[in-house]
């Protein structure tokens, strides 16, 4: 029995590194009719985003080493949106009812990448928060309006390019003044493109990722920190 298990864990891993270094080498088709076979044998969906989610990072590391140009990185995200074309009807969502969090999310003025966005967007609904998505070249003043309308518990800015550094930090200034006598402040996180903690610390954001699925944990333990705090206030 025990045999039989550590093989079939090991096609797993090999299955899955199959399919990630598809992503990575921007093989479209080998990628597609290995996320249709995965689907139709019954694998977990999310599994399959992840996997997808590594090789996307590869793509961005070949990018970064001048491997890949930027018509590499348009193409790995027209994969990638077909992969989650094909997911998303396979994904369990929780009930809006029992969401984990309420998050806000946008890509700043200026930068019309999406990408890594919606990836994020979709990972936190399988994860029981409640996402109200703003889209991409969202002005600061549209961030704003949104907050006060909602009152969220996470705003996450993300960006590609490093000219939305700065329109990262407008947002983030423009955010915080508006928020300034809220008893309870959303966190501001950011996320994309190069992103580190010198730009976290330039933008003035409470955090940042550059992997979706470590998006997900953050928006988590942020929210399991919060619950924590009220429930001691409360006490």
């Amino acid at each position: 029995m025990g045999g039989l298990l550590d093989k079939e864990v090991k096609n797993a891993r090999q299955t899955e590194k199959e399919l990630v270094d598809n992503v990575a080498d921007l093989e479209e088709q080998a990628v597609l009719a290995m996320v249709r076979r995965l689907l139709d044998d019954g694998v977990d969906p999310l599994s399959i985003i992840y996997a997808c989610d590594r090789g996307m990072r590869v793509v961005g590391e070949r990018y970064a080493q001048g491997e890949y140009y930027i018509a590499a990185l348009i193409m790995a995200g027209e994969i990638f949106r077909q992969v989650v074309e094909l997911v998303e009807p396979h994904v369990e969502i929780q009930a809006p009812e029992a969401a984990s969090g309420h998050v806000l999310l946008g890509t700043v003025q200026g930068d019309i990448h999406d990408i890594g966005k919606d990836v994020f967007g979709m990972l936190l609904v399988c994860h029981g928060f409640h996402v109200n998505d703003l889209g991409v070249d969202v002005p600061s003043s549209r961030f704003v309006d949104a907050a006060c309308e909602e009152r969220p518990d996470i705003v996450g800015l993300s960006g590609l390019l490093t000219s939305a550094y700065d329109q990262m930090r407008e947002t983030v200034t423009a955010l915080r003044r508006a928020m300034a006598d809220w008893e309870q402040r959303p966190y501001l996180i950011v996320g994309g493109g190069q992103i580190d903690e010198e730009i976290c610390r330039y933008v003035g954001a409470d955090d940042w990722r550059l992997d979706a699925m470590d998006g997900v944990h953050l928006c988590q333990r942020l929210m399991a920190e919060r619950r924590g705090s009220s429930e001691d206030v409360s006490k």
